[in-house]
């Protein structure tokens, strides 16, 4: 079976506000009912669901800390952070003591994801390679290069796939092969001029069904992509 790609449609959302300069990640875990903060402090905090800040690791990275996520597997709990220092850090979510230290990105780390069973985590940036890493044993398992810069990535939520938002548009991998399963751009036939400017895909999030991919771009409009099989 082939999987095929349509773009359902697009919709231009109301302008919303900018984010809080020092708090760029707000991750929630349902199980403990805590949320996790970072941001340019380069520091990790632990709220509860009433706004109260119960733990803070000062120094969690040696740079800004981009990207904080949970893993939703609640044997081991864990949590996961990337920052400018071109690493990734894994993080007990029991007692919150750094379990590994992830390097192999030449350039800073702006985002990361957790795979739905949180056995893996994919992290990306300014180099544009998605490495993908064991988050049990914490070591690298290999890389996927996108040749442009990597602003957001994603699990299918019941494929084997990985997918990334980048300079480009969106590029879909087949974990299993390590092959390309699409690369989806939505502004190839489209007439511009020559000085306007192609949007970046800069977010990206599957259905709970996985049958419906929401791309966000930077001109403002959120693309929605409809999988089929032929």
């Amino acid at each position: 079976m082939r999987a095929e790609f349509c773009l359902a449609y697009a919709r231009r959302p109301q302008p919303a506000p900018s984010p809080a300069p020092l708090q760029r990640s707000f991750p929630r875990f349902p199980h403990f009912l805590q949320i996790l903060t970072a941001g340019r402090d380069k520091a990790v905090r632990l709220y509860n669901t009433i706004g109260e800040c119960k733990l803070t690791i000062d120094d969690a990275h040696s740079d800004w800390i981009t990207a904080v996520r949970y893993s939703p597997a609640t044997e081991v709990p864990l949590f996961v952070t990337a920052s400018y220092d071109k690493t990734v850090q894994v993080w007990s979510a029991t007692d919150f003591k750094l379990r590994s230290r992830l390097a192999g990105h030449s350039a800073y780390v702006s985002t990361i994801a957790v795979s739905p069973d949180g056995s893996l985590c994919a992290s990306g940036g300014r180099d544009g390679v998605a490495m993908l890493w064991d988050l049990g044993e914490g070591k690298r398992l290999y890389s996927l290069n996108a040749g442009t810069k990597i602003h957001a990535l994603c699990f299918s939520p019941n494929r084997y796939w990985l997918c990334a938002a980048t300079d480009k548009g969106v590029l879909i991998w087949d974990l299993e092969s390590k092959g390309v399963v699409a690369e989806l751009n939505a502004h190839e036939g489209v007439e511009r001029s020559r000085k306007a400017l192609v949007p970046h895909c800069t977010s990206l999030a599957w259905s709970a069904d996985g049958a419906t991919l929401f791309a966000g771009y930077s001109d403002n409009v959120v693309r929605v992509w409809a999988v089929s099989h032929a």
